[in-house]
């Protein structure tokens, strides 16, 4: 029995060299006690409608600490922010770490996590609400430019929390935009998903369109130019010199003056075989007329216009055979 106690001893005796020498082993700072991180929740910050800075405070305890964030529509969350670390010391750190892709009104869950090598401590539950999204509106005018007296459609979409069923208005400013923007349609109520379409007849002149809500803030959209091209009517008339062909027509709206050069198409591209100037016709249209060599082959005339309230146009294609 004395010799069972003798070895039960010895055998305590070892474990208590074997710690001792694993003690000895270890570094000053792991000998030390260590405790999970002090975390606390904080509040929510810059929040908008798809984002959100969270805020807490860590404290290390003496430990290098990690931290980040849970989050979600809940308090299973279900979402985490990016890990990010807080030191090792053992003073209380504010940290911070932004959110994104949420949900526009919408009340989130958020709690902060920190981590060290004694364990992970939770900070308490707390919420945000984010904001709608701000209405705005962007449009498109089409075809552009448009034939002179040609229709245009100016469509677009309102984007934003609350965006169908609002009132918007067409307003138009035309060249030389002096008289300043003016409403051209009555009201018009977007969709379900926030677009509207516009329908303009009778288009003379550049102008400027831009869509405006009617409810309070208004909210305006970018400018919309819309050019106009004048219209070119050609044709061409055989001549008694061989080898050469008359050229005429008439250019609406009356730009007399402008340049008119008779282009012979060559590979895809525009060769300036001759030119003219317009002439008066009458209070709407302008004339030219001209006698070129010419060779087999498709022409276009191109009328240069520069006077601000229409744009440069070609004809339609002309054949000589």
């Amino acid at each position: 029995m004395a010799k069972g106690h003798s070895r039960t001893a010895g055998s305590r005796s070892s474990a208590a060299v074997v710690a001792m020498l694993v003690a000895l082993a270890m570094p000053a700072a792991a000998q030390a006690a260590t405790s999970s991180p002090t975390v606390s929740t904080g509040v929510a910050r810059s929040v908008s409608y798809g984002s959100a800075t969270l805020t807490g405070s860590v404290t290390p305890n003496g430990a290098d600490a990690s931290y980040y964030f849970q989050y979600g529509p809940t308090k299973a969350y279900g979402g985490q922010s990016a890990i990010a670390d807080a030191g090792s010391g053992t003073k209380r750190v504010d940290v911070s770490l932004s959110v994104t892709g949420l949900q526009p009104l919408t009340v989130y869950h958020y709690r902060l996590v920190a981590v060290n090598s004694a364990g992970a401590s939770i900070g308490g539950d707390r919420t945000f609400l984010t904001t709608k999204v701000p209405l705005s509106l962007q449009i498109l005018a089409a075809p552009n430019p448009v034939i002179y007296l040609g229709a245009v459609t100016v469509q677009g979409t309102l984007s934003g929390t609350g965006n169908a069923s609002r009132p918007v208005v067409l307003q138009a400013n035309q060249f030389p935009f002096t008289t300043g923007f003016q409403n051209i349609t009555e009201p018009h109520l977007t969709t379900a998903t926030g677009g509207f379409s516009f329908p303009v007849l009778g288009v003379a002149a550049t102008t400027q369109f831009r869509v405006v809500t009617t409810t309070k803030p208004a909210v305006l959209s970018p400018v919309a130019f819309e050019n106009v091209a004048v219209r070119v009517e050609s044709h061409v008339g055989h001549v008694r010199r061989r080898h050469f062909a008359r050229f005429y027509g008439i250019v609406t709206p009356a730009v007399d003056g402008q340049q008119v050069a008779i282009l012979r198409i060559t590979h895809g591209r525009g060769v300036l075989v001759s030119g003219t100037v317009l002439r008066h016709r009458s209070a709407t249209t302008s004339k030219f007329s001209r006698v070129v060599p010419v060779r087999r082959g498709v022409y276009r005339v191109l009328v240069r216009v520069i006077n601000g309230a229409q744009v440069s146009n070609y004809s339609q294609p002309l054949v000589i055979r």
